[in-house]
C-alpha cells in the first residue's frame, strides 16, 4: 500500500493512497457504491445514513457518516457523485467536524493488466484557520483512516464467493405493552446494565457528545466465563433506535454491527427488537473451534451466543417498561 502526501500553497494539502486487489473492478467497487454496508467493510466506519438520493441511476447522495478518527467518533455530511462506467465515486463533505474547514476526494478503481485492481483514494483538505498543528491532526487521520479503509476493502473483495457465506444478519423481537420512551431508556441507560442484567458483569460508559457512546463490557456466558468486548453507539432519540458497531470482536468474527429498534404496533404495544450482522473470519473460527470446525457450526454458535444476550436484554427491557406503565 501506497500514500503520498503533497502540500500546496493555498494550504490546500492533498494526499493520493492505493493499494492493489486481487479481485474484479465491478466488485471493489460494488463495495464502495453500497454505503449500507460500510459498517461491516470499512474498520474504521460506525454508521452511515442516507439523507438524500438521486432516482435510479442519478448518481448523487447525500449522507452524513459517523466514523472513528484519531480515536475520537467524528461525525459529518457528505455529497458524492458515483460513476459506474468510470469507476469513480467523488464526494465533497457539506458539513465537516472541527477542526476540518473543507475536505474531499475522490476513490478510483482501475483494472490491472494481470487481472488484479488498483485502487486509489485521493482527500484534499484544509483546517480551521489554516492552523498548521490541526492540519497534522487531520493529516494522521486522513492516513490511518484511508490505510484501514483500503485494507478493510482489500480483504472483503478478496473474500470473492465466500463472502456471502461469512456475512449473515439476524434479529430477536418483542412484544411490549408499555412507551416506546420507557424501553429507549432502558437500552440507552447501558451504564445501569450491571444493576440490571444478570449477564453484564462490568460496563464502563463514556458519553462526550449527546447521543454517541463508548462503551467497554465484560459480559458473563453460561459457564461463568468472562468475555469483553468495545463499542461505539450512536442514538437516536427522537427515532427510539440505537446503533452500534463492536470494535473489539471475538476470535471467531471479522465484524460485528447492531441495532436496537422500537416500533409502535398501533394497539397501544410496542415492538423492540435486536438486529445484528455479523461477518464470521474462517481463521479465527478455526482457532476458535478447532480445524474441523465449519462456517455453519460457528454461525450457530454466534447466533445463540448473541441472540440469547438480546433476548435477556429485551426480556428484562419489557418487564422495566411494563412495570412503569
Amino acid at each position: 500500500m501506497a500514500s503520498v502526501t503533497t502540500p500546496t500553497p493555498a494550504r490546500t494539502r492533498l494526499t493520493e493512497h492505493t493499494v492493489t486487489v486481487s479481485a474484479s473492478p465491478a466488485t471493489v467497487y460494488a463495495l464502495i457504491a453500497d454505503v449500507s454496508a460500510w459498517p461491516q467493510v470499512f474498520s474504521p466506519t460506525v454508521h452511515v445514513e442516507v439523507l438524500e438520493e438521486a432516482p435510479a441511476g442519478g448518481g448523487e447522495q447525500h449522507l452524513r457518516i459517523w466514523a472513528i478518527a484519531n480515536e475520537q467518533v467524528r461525525t459529518w455530511t457528505s455529497r458524492r457523485t458515483l460513476d459506474p462506467v468510470a469507476r469513480t465515486v467523488v464526494f465533497r463533505q457539506v458539513v465537516s467536524a472541527h477542526p476540518v474547514a473543507s475536505m474531499g476526494g475522490e476513490w478510483r478503481i482501475e483494472p490491472i493488466e494481470d487481472g488484479t485492481t488498483r485502487v486509489t483514494l485521493l482527500h484534499d483538505f484544509r483546517a480551521v484557520d489554516d492552523d498548521p498543528a490541526a492540519e497534522e491532526l487531520i493529516e494522521q487521520a486522513v492516513d490511518r483512516n484511508s490505510r484501514a479503509e483500503l485494507t478493510s476493502l482489500k480483504n472483503a473483495a478478496e473474500q470473492g464467493p465466500d463472502r456471502d457465506e461469512l456475512h449473515f444478519t439476524f434479529h430477536d423481537s418483542v412484544t411490549i405493552a408499555g412507551a416506546a420512551g420507557d424501553v429507549y431508556g432502558f437500552l440507552d441507560r447501558a451504564d445501569l446494565w450491571p444493576e440490571r442484567l444478570p449477564h453484564v458483569a462490568r460496563l464502563d460508559l463514556d458519553e462526550d457528545e449527546h447521543g454517541v457512546q463508548r462503551m467497554d463490557m465484560d459480559t458473563r456466558s453460561p459457564d461463568g466465563s468472562l468475555h469483553n468486548t468495545t463499542s461505539v453507539r450512536v442514538c437516536f432519540e427522537e427515532r427510539h433506535t440505537i446503533v452500534y458497531k463492536q470494535l473489539k470482536v471475538p476470535v471467531a468474527m471479522s465484524s460485528h454491527t447492531g441495532r436496537w429498534t422500537i416500533e409502535p404496533q398501533g394497539d397501544g404495544t410496542v415492538r423492540a427488537t435486536s438486529w445484528h450482522t455479523v461477518a464470521l473470519d474462517p481463521e479465527g473460527v478455526r482457532t476458535a473451534l478447532g480445524p474441523d470446525s465449519t462456517l455453519a457450526e460457528a454461525r450457530a454458535l454466534v447466533r445463540k451466543a448473541l441472540g440469547t444476550n438480546s433476548s435477556t436484554t429485551l426480556r428484562h427491557a419489557k418487564e422495566y417498561a411494563e412495570d412503569r406503565a
